[in-house]
């Protein structure tokens, strides 16, 4: 059994709600000079996903943070310059450039993997290769087609090897077109002091903990792991040298880690009030997000439709530190259709009636449409207050 650190402080459930708001951006002011990419940096990862619904994820993400940042600002930031790359973190992600030599232990793991759910035809890997070299970055379509025409998952030879090569380090997503992923060689796109594999495993996952200790503040091991998908133990084998020191946290019944520098300070300033994506960090661990805000949360996009108690794409609202609603937003023209909205009580009314407006208007919408309010009494100032 192994035996865990005397703890270095104890931190009440509030100061740990705080501390896990400062480091993900939400309490105190934002950093606009540093923008979009300055998100990026501090997080470390920003989630990618299909559904778009106001914006897509990763655009929802900095918004979040920054306020009404203009969209292509946003895509911009995010793939130009060779600031960023896309790979497998906590799902696919959006990572800082600087951050590609701590995968180095992943890109290794998939070339030693000994099966793959879908076959690579003889001579399309080197094909695929080849093309980039002459040709890229190019999408898949014209890479030669990305399905052979069957199911989704029925990949062309040209995808498959792109995808397989993706996943080796050879190339390199380097920004979404019409959300399909633009391959280009890692010699070309990833900068040259940077473009190596020479961190071992131990090295890698030593710093990934540690950059997610610091952007959640403080956590427990699952927590920490969770933020690019580690396993337990490659947690237990390096936290001890990653900088982080144990804590304690009243209420929590496991142990915690934190980010020294997250303790000097008691956490001060404003806090925002917006809405937030389903796969944003701050609450895409759902066991976290219930221990910090006692606020249960749960992605129903895959949940059959008579099943969902809250909505396709609910994202929850964040006002005052604490999260104290939900709402499943859809478009129709230029309003804004809050279709299905959920309070925790009368003092929540103001805050969604700001962060719909603002959302509305960040999207190019001139209007919101209440339709529906869990606590119906609510709906008269819930539609005056977006009025």
């Amino acid at each position: 059994m192994t035996t865990l650190p005397r703890p270095t402080a104890e931190l009440s459930a509030d100061e740990a709600r705080r501390i896990a708001l400062r480091a993900q951006g939400f309490l105190g002011a934002p950093d606009r000079r540093a923008g979009v990419r300055g998100v990026l940096r501090h997080l470390g990862a920003v989630q990618l996903d299909t559904i778009s619904v106001l914006a897509r994820s990763h655009e929802l993400v900095p918004y979040a943070r920054l306020g009404a940042v203009g969209r292509r600002t946003v895509e911009e930031a995010y793939w130009t310059d060779r600031h960023a790359f896309e790979y497998w973190s906590h799902a696919a992600c959006v990572l800082p450039i600087e951050e590609w030599p701590h995968f180095a232990f992943r890109r290794r793991a998939y070339r030693s993997r000994p099966q793959w759910s879908h076959d690579l035809p003889d001579g399309a890997y080197d094909a695929v290769i080849e093309q980039l070299r002459a040709q890229g970055p190019l999408t898949a379509t014209e890479l030669g087609g990305a399905k052979n025409g069957g199911e989704w998952w029925d990949w062309s030879a040209s995808k498959v090897a792109v995808e397989r090569a993706l996943m080796y380090g050879e190339v390199v997503c380097t920004e979404r077109r019409g959300w399909k992923r633009v391959y280009d060689l890692a010699e070309r796109a990833v900068p040259g002091h940077l473009l190596h594999d020479e961190l071992d495993d131990t090295e890698c996952l030593r710093r990934l903990v540690r950059l997610a200790g610091q952007a959640l503040g403080v956590g427990t091991r699952a927590d920490i792991a969770d933020y690019h998908r580690l396993r337990g133990e490659q947690f237990d084998a390096v936290v001890a040298d990653s900088g982080l020191v144990p804590v304690r946290v009243q209420g929590w019944d496991k142990p915690a880690w934190a980010d020294p520098r997250a303790l000097e300070s008691e956490p001060r300033g404003r806090h925002r009030t917006t809405l937030l994506s389903p796969f944003d960090s701050l609450v895409w661990e759902r066991a976290r997000t219930e221990r910090l805000f006692g606020f249960t949360h749960r992605l129903e996009a895959y949940v059959p439709k008579q099943k969902r108690v809250h909505g396709y794409f609910a994202m929850p609202l964040l006002a005052g530190g604490q999260l104290v609603g939900r709402v499943d937003p859809a478009r129709e023209g230029s309003t804004l259709v809050a279709k299905q909205v959920s309070l925790a009580g009368p003092r929540a009314i103001p805050a969604m009636g700001q962060a719909l407006r603002e959302a509305a208007e960040w999207v190019g919408c001139d209007a919101v449409r209440i339709e529906r309010v869990d606590r119906p009494e609510f709906a008269a100032a819930l539609t005056a207050a977006v009025a």
